[in-house]
């Protein structure tokens, strides 16, 4: 016998050994029903097609004083802006379309606080947001340490909340 394939062979062996015993282990999930192509997708469909982000603008606050409001992105259901002052970002501002992700909005319906009437909620100790009728959110993230709660929920207000509701 020649000694010098027996470490090749071994390795073959456990090889194809290891691939069987995977193969014949059983799984817990069910095996897909149907067309994978037809099947339903992961996440529910919306019932509304979200708009699109420049249409959020006219929504903005207006540059007012030491503070610009400057346009930094937009794509389909999403704006933003930095507000600077005095030519340094102090916050970010958005406006966000949860028509394709409606649990986003889950988290307004056990707030007990409310901005200009709309469900208010502080994520993590930089951002605070509003929903304006149960579809978009309306947040500002501070950027600097002297741009506070105060100032946050101050600016969300400054938005035409009342016009972003009418919109469709």
């Amino acid at each position: 016998m020649n000694f010098k394939r027996f470490p090749k062979l071994l390795i073959a062996f456990t090889l194809a050994l290891s691939l069987f015993v995977s193969a014949c282990t059983g799984t817990t999930s069910a095996p897909p029903q149907g067309n994978p192509s037809v099947s339903s997708p992961a996440q529910p469909v919306a019932t509304q097609k979200p708009v699109s982000g420049g249409s959020f603008n006219q929504f903005f606050p207006k540059s007012e004083d030491e503070y610009k409001v400057v346009f930094a992105q937009e794509k389909t259901g999403f704006a933003e802006a930095k507000l600077n002052e005095n030519g340094q970002n102090v916050a970010m501002l958005s406006i966000n379309d949860v028509a394709n992700n409606p649990s986003a909005a889950t988290k307004y319906q056990s707030s007990s606080k409310t901005i200009d009437g709309f469900p208010s909620v502080t994520q993590g100790t930089t951002s605070t947001a509003i929903l304006v009728a149960n579809r978009y959110q309306v947040k500002v993230q501070s950027r600097s340490d002297s741009f506070d709660a105060d100032d946050r929920e101050e600016w969300i207000g400054k938005f035409d909340l009342q016009g972003l509701s009418k919109l469709k």
